[in-house]
């Protein structure tokens, strides 16, 4: 059975402030779990419906009610864990870097985690106005890769100035990306979802790049930043 302080601590763990007070994250769904428990990542407490067999100090067998009480998900999935938020190492320089400037949606963030995996980018340095990493709607979508990147957040205009890489933005107005000669080492910017890559971000951009719209009306404003993501470390990737 659940305790007051249990579940006082759980729906604590939704905001960002009490997630850097109390050092720990949220983590829903078996698959998600049983990846998360392969990792290096340190469990603290283990609420499931299901016994899972692993050490009884961190497992707790809860009814479905108990787990809808203090699941974030409108369909909880069996089990929700809490696991110990990690210290980044430091970023690697010895490959393809992607920098996010200020990406607020948690699906997105979410989504080019899972890329960043798919495609061997080790490193995923984040603006400070970035969604943290660690929110459960972020977690969720990561589905596991999340223990497989690296994920630093930092002053992105200090990073860039000080980084020797060559630095690619994504803009609407830049070279094709189909044609651009692309190195196997350097950094990648994408911008907010609203208004792509802030201005002093910018100015320490080398190479601005694009994604052609092929379509015969040219209509469609944008792409989804994930989606863009994709298309970019795919021609990355593609090249070497």
């Amino acid at each position: 059975m659940l305790s007051k302080n249990q579940i006082k601590l759980i729906a604590q763990l939704k905001q960002k402030k009490y997630r850097i007070q109390q050092g720990f994250f949220v983590v829903e769904g078996l698959k998600t779990i049983q990846e998360l428990l392969q990792s290096n990542l340190k469990l603290h407490a283990l609420y499931t419906t299901e016994s899972f067999n692993i050490d009884a100090k961190h497992e707790v067998l809860i009814s479905e009610r108990e787990l809808k009480r203090i699941s974030f998900l409108s369909t909880p999935n069996k089990a929700l864990a809490i696991f110990e938020i990690p210290k980044p190492k430091p970023v690697n320089i010895n490959g393809l870097i992607v920098a996010l400037d200020a990406i607020r949606d948690p699906g997105n963030l979410g989504t080019i985690i899972r890329l960043c995996d798919w495609f061997g980018i080790k490193d995923l340095v984040c603006s400070k106005e970035t969604v943290d990493c660690f929110n459960p709607k972020v977690v969720q979508a990561t589905m596991g890769s999340i223990t497989r990147v690296n994920i630093n957040y930092v002053d992105l205009v200090d990073f860039l100035k000080e980084t020797d890489l060559p630095v690619f933005g994504a803009f609407m107005d830049g070279e094709t990306i189909y044609t651009k000669q692309l190195p196997e080492k350097g950094v990648l910017v994408m911008g907010n979802e609203a208004n792509g890559i802030s201005k002093p971000v910018e100015t320490l951009i080398n190479e601005k790049i694009s994604i052609p719209r092929f379509g015969d009306l040219q209509a469609t404003e944008s792409l989804n930043v994930a989606t863009a993501t994709a298309i970019l470390l795919s021609e990355f990737k593609r090249r070497i």
